[in-house]
């Protein structure tokens, strides 16, 4: 068998006038993320990672935001085709651990549920998808509640 791992990150600007998408669902929240695409910050972590795992480049190569295609889309879209892109390759998810980075809204409470969603979209076992939510204490343009950044490192596999 072998393995290989990958790093993601992505971060995106609050903004008024926006939905608020953080792995895969729509959180009631008064501000929401600035993006070509519906520009959920944990999502476009984990594809990044898988991309860069299966040495395939990454996100913006792909999915570029500039393509009309990619225009407020639902970047469960985009990790599905991201989990299609790697298993051309023969590739498989082993597990995706990933950390979001914000000071509101309070994400611990939606945790199962976004990893409901996206084992569902990469097809794989819950207990494959280990997601947590910090804060910056304050500190940085996140604690200043300006964005909101995501890390996501992946394990994929193949025979």
């Amino acid at each position: 068998m072998k393995i290989r791992t990958g790093l993601g990150y992505d971060v995106h600007k609050l903004v008024e006038g926006r939905e608020l998408w953080l792995g895969g669902i729509r959180l009631d929240y008064e501000l929401g993320l600035l993006g070509h695409s519906d520009a959920d910050v944990l999502i476009h972590a984990i594809c990044d990672a898988l991309l860069g795992a299966a040495n395939m480049r990454d996100i913006g190569y792909h999915f570029p935001d500039t393509a009309a295609e990619t225009l407020n889309v639902d970047s469960k879209i985009l990790l599905r085709k991201t989990v299609d892109l790697i298993a051309t390759k023969g590739y498989r998810i082993g597990n995706v651990d990933a950390t979001v980075c914000a000071e509101r809204p309070k994400l611990n409470p939606h945790i199962p549920e976004m990893q409901r969603c996206l084992s569902d979209v990469m097809q794989t076992d819950i207990d494959n998808v280990s997601i947590k939510a910090t804060t910056t204490e304050k500190l940085g343009f996140t604690g200043r509640m300006e964005g909101i950044s995501a890390y996501a490192t992946v394990l994929i596999e193949k025979d």
